[in-house]
């Protein structure tokens, strides 16, 4: 059709493989794939819903999609997106997300997982089902998801969602599961870089970095050459609670063979937390590694204060704005295509700059207007990263 909307929909999902049989295509893939993009874009958060949705948008779908028999029932949603590769449909998406990113250097990405809980079955014997996500802190959009191995963990998804992203000079923070020499060396392999926190599932590697930072902030020796290293200081007061964080930089040393083991290991580092809240008053020290040839202290703070923004920006509003949490989807690939779903919306919704309103109420409005739910898909065309990753990048080299 020539008057068909400049989206990346057809572009980037356009040549997925339809799973059904021929004699079962009575509708187009592509056509399933948009409403219900769409569809959840504008607040539907079931089969059911997206069904309702396309039916009450058919004469605006029909502007655009070929539609050769009608809206799909919402069987049809269901079973089409429960029988979906969810590892084509997850490329796709994390395609579509490096065509609005374009360039990840100097960025903080954290990676960190999510459970959907009520995607569980006990009927099916199906456990609790788990994504693994990338995100990119600065832009705050997801960049790719994997699901976890029912039978597997974290560390065995981390790698696969590594390759499918292009990671060059971007800084990849991990927690502790995934404080991993493979892990590290793959990041390294892809010319990226890592702030991996260090804790117990690493007992020797922490108790080096403990040894190493414990001597330069507790039992400093003036002048000493071998404790050099950099120190910031921060501290935050509200609602009734005042917090004092203090970030030292050290370069790493000890145990050669050790180091070794850790592929393009350069710095070690300690943060300590101070919180008082209402006069009690509460400790802790935490420990990493970085590969930074060279970093500041102060950048490595915002760099670890960056890593929560996965789960305070993308977690949070995926349950808060999008009721993820209490989604019971469970057939088949259903739970963990509708999570590629949510995090497409999302990263259209914040993308979309017109509206200055909650990602809830930008949902809204989109099934309320026409034209502003075309803004929305329209945001999806190209995005080129903010002026401020590419100063922060030059300041910060």
């Amino acid at each position: 059709m020539d008057d068909k909307p400049d989206t990346a929909i057809d572009r980037f999902f356009g040549h997925l493989q339809d799973p059904r049989i021929d004699r079962t295509k009575a509708h187009d893939l592509i056509d399933i794939i948009t409403i219900a993009i769409c569809a959840v874009i504008c607040s539907a958060d079931g089969w059911v819903d997206v069904a309702e949705f396309g039916r009450c948008k058919e004469k605006w779908f029909r502007t655009f999609l070929r539609l050769r028999n009608g809206i799909p029932s919402h069987d049809t949603f269901n079973r089409v997106f429960a029988m979906l590769n969810p590892t084509a449909f997850g490329e796709c998406f994390a395609a579509f997300v490096q065509h609005l990113c374009e360039d990840l250097a100097g960025e903080v990405v954290p990676i960190d997982g999510k459970t959907m809980r009520r995607a569980m079955s006990k009927a099916g014997k199906k456990g609790a089902f788990h994504m693994v996500s990338a995100f990119a802190s600065e832009a705050g959009l997801t960049l790719a998801q994997v699901a976890v191995d029912e039978k597997s963990n974290e560390i065995t998804a981390i790698p696969k969602l590594l390759k499918i992203l292009d990671i060059r000079g971007a800084t990849i923070t991990i927690d502790a599961m995934g404080c991993q020499k493979e892990i590290a060396k793959q990041i390294i392999d892809q010319e990226g870089d890592y702030v991996l926190a260090a804790k117990a599932n690493q007992p020797t590697l922490l108790e080096q970095v403990k040894r190493v930072m414990d001597e330069i902030v507790d039992h400093p020796i003036p002048d000493a050459p071998h404790q050099k290293h950099e120190r910031h200081e921060t501290i935050e007061k509200g609602h009734g609670r005042i917090e004092t964080r203090r970030v030292y930089v050290a370069p790493a040393r000890g145990d050669e063979d050790l180091l070794a083991a850790w592929a393009g290991v350069k710095q070690f580092v300690r943060v300590d937390r101070q919180r008082e809240i209402n006069g009690v008053t509460s400790f802790e020290s935490s420990y990493y590694i970085a590969s930074h040839d060279v970093i500041t202290a102060v950048r490595m703070g915002r760099t670890i204060r960056s890593h929560w923004s996965i789960e305070n920006t993308l977690h949070w509003t995926l349950d808060m704005a999008f009721d993820e949490d209490h989604s019971r989807i469970r057939v088949g690939h259903g739970a963990q295509n509708m999570a590629v779903l949510r995090k497409l919306a999302l990263n259209l919704i914040k993308n979309e700059k017109t509206s200055k309103r909650s990602v809830k109420g930008k949902r809204l409005k989109a099934g309320w207007q026409d034209d502003y739910l075309f803004c929305v898909l329209k945001a999806g065309v190209k995005m080129r990263l903010p002026c401020q990753w590419r100063v922060l990048r030059l300041i910060n080299s």
